[in-house]
C-alpha cells in the first residue's frame, strides 16, 4: 500500500473516470489520509501482512494511493509495469518503490511493458484486468484504458488467457477498469453481468466463471456504483480468507449477498468515501498483491 502525500482531484484521470467527483474542499488530503491511517489499521488488527510505502511530495502523484494500476506480483518471480493512460500517473514509477519490490521482495524477472504508452497503447494493471491466478484467466473489459494489443502481450508473457469483453455503466459510458465490475475469489466471482449489453459476451463470461467452479454472486449497476464490485480477496498470516471491500461496498449489498460471501470469507470493510468520490477507486484499488 502507498500512503499517499499530496491526494486530491485528478483531471487528467476524470476524463474517463466517471466514478470521479471534484471537490473543492481544502481537507481532501487529509481526510484521505485519516481513512488510509483507518484502513492500514483495521487490515492490521485483522493479522495482514503489509508493506506500507510513504509517498513522497515530489514528483506531485495524486493518484499513488492506487499501486495496483502500474504493478503487478507474480509467484513465479515475476514484476510486471504497465503503461499507463494518465501522464502524471507514470511518475508512481518511483525508483525507490521499484527497488524495494526488486531486491527486498526478490522480484528479479521484470517484465515491462511501459514501451507501449508511446503508441498510446495502455493496460493498467489488476485495474484493467481481473485475474484468477489459479486458473490463468484475465478478465478484461475494453476501454480507452485497456489496449487489447497490451493485454494480448501480457497473456503471451505471463502465461495467461484473456476473457475480453465491453462493459458500461447505467449511462452507457465505458466502465474504466474491469475491478470497478468484478472480483474473482478462490470459491466466489462478484460481478454486475448487467454491465455487459453484449448477450454473447455476457454469456461467455458467465459459464468462463461456472466452468471455474466459482459461485456467482452478481451485483446490479446501482452496487457498481458503490463499488461493490471493487473488492479483493486475499489472506490474513494464519491463512484465513479475508472479503476487503469498502463500507459503501458492504452498505451496498443485499442480506442475502452478504451472508453467501460471509459463508466463504470473513468481510473487512472501512469507510473511504473521500478516497471513492475524489479518486474514484476503493478498497481493491489500494491493495497491490506481494507474491514472494
Amino acid at each position: 500500500m502507498v500512503r499517499p502525500a499530496r491526494f486530491a482531484f485528478n483531471e487528467e484521470t476524470a476524463q474517463n473516470n466517471c466514478f470521479q467527483q471534484p471537490s473543492g474542499s481544502v481537507s481532501v488530503a487529509n481526510k484521505a489520509l485519516d481513512e488510509f491511517d483507518a484502513f492500514v489499521g483495521l487490515l492490521r488488527a485483522n493479522d495482514v501482512d503489509l508493506t506500507i510505502i510513504q509517498d513522497s511530495p515530489e514528483p506531485w502523484t495524486p493518484d499513488s494511493i492506487f499501486p495496483n494500476n502500474w504493478f503487478s506480483s507474480h509467484i513465479t518471480g515475476e514484476l510486471v509495469l504497465y503503461p499507463m493512460f494518465a501522464m502524471n500517473r507514470r511518475k508512481e514509477r518511483k525508483k525507490e518503490v521499484l527497488d524495494l519490490l526488486r531486491r527486498t521482495m526478490n522480484h528479479r524477472k521484470v517484465v515491462d511493458l511501459t514501451a507501449w504508452e508511446a503508441e498510446d497503447e495502455f493496460l493498467e494493471g489488476t485495474g484493467s484486468m481481473v485475474l484468477d491466478r489459479d486458473r490463468q484467466l484475465a478478465y478484461c473489459c475494453r476501454s480507452a484504458r485497456t489496449s487489447e494489443k497490451v493485454l494480448a502481450a501480457f497473456c503471451s508473457r505471463m502465461n495467461f488467457d484473456a476473457i475480453r469483453f465491453d462493459a458500461v455503466d447505467a449511462e452507457g459510458n465505458a466502465v474504466y477498469h474491469t475491478n470497478v465490475m468484478m472480483a474473482v475469489g478462490t470459491q466466489l466471482a462478484v460481478i454486475c453481468l448487467e454491465a455487459i449489453r453484449n448477450v454473447e459476451e455476457r454469456r461467455k463470461v458467465e459459464s468462463r466463471l461456472i466452468l471455474s467452479g466459482k459461485i456467482v454472486v452478481e451485483i446490479t449497476p446501482e452496487q457498481m456504483n458503490r463499488f461493490a464490485g471493487n473488492m479483493l480477496e486475499i489472506k490474513n498470516r494464519s491463512g484465513h480468507p479475508l472479503m476487503v471491500m469498502s463500507a459503501s461496498a458492504r452498505n451496498a449489498l443485499a442480506p442475502d449477498q452478504e451472508r453467501l460471501i460471509s459463508t466463504f470469507t470473513r468481510i473487512v470493510s472501512t469507510d473511504l468515501q473521500t478516497i471513492e468520490t475524489i479518486g474514484g477507486g476503493s478498497a481493491r484499488c489500494m491493495l497491490a498483491e506481494i507474491f514472494c
